[in-house]
């Protein structure tokens, strides 16, 4: 199995690991803080997660550019995930280094419930079905779902 970081990148950004770990990491910047703050943030989640358990792939969703703030945000995040995986690779061998890869929403939740246009609802719902448990969130959920269609794909 490869080790799988699957990322639902937004202000608060679902996260699930191949190990079993998962969550939400909040990106809001704190008061006082500059809005750039929250990729100083994801950076340093992102060399926790590795930190605490490793990880060869990162996979994320693709945003959905809607204009304003929010797609700013996301791309910006993008950009930060593939940043992040090229500079951590200039510190490992080949055979360790990370690659990153990105599934659209409609192939997540297509996966998840058989129809790419399901809501958030019918998301969380087939999650606490497959899963046994209630996600944090629709980010959480979204996070959750990425994981499990990379492992498919990759026969894990």
């Amino acid at each position: 199995m490869i080790p799988t970081l699957a990322l639902d990148l937004a202000t608060l950004t679902g996260w699930a690991h191949s190990d079993g770990a998962s969550g939400v990491i909040d990106l809001k910047p704190k008061r006082g803080e500059s809005p750039g703050m929250r990729y100083v943030n994801f950076k340093s989640f992102l060399n926790r997660a590795y930190a605490a358990s490793p990880f060869r792939l990162v996979a994320y969703e693709m945003p959905i550019h809607r204009g304003g703030a929010a797609t700013e945000v996301l791309v910006g995040l993008q950009t930060k995930v593939q940043e992040w995986c090229a500079e951590k690779n200039l510190s490992l061998p080949e055979e360790q280094t990370i690659e990153y890869t990105r599934r659209t929403p409609k192939e997540v939740k297509k996966h998840a419930t058989g129809r790419g246009n399901a809501s958030k609802t019918a998301m969380k719902l087939a999650a606490e079905k497959r899963w046994g448990f209630e996600p944090i969130d629709d980010n959480h959920t979204d996070a959750l779902w990425l994981l499990d269609l990379v492992q498919k794909e990759l026969g894990e």
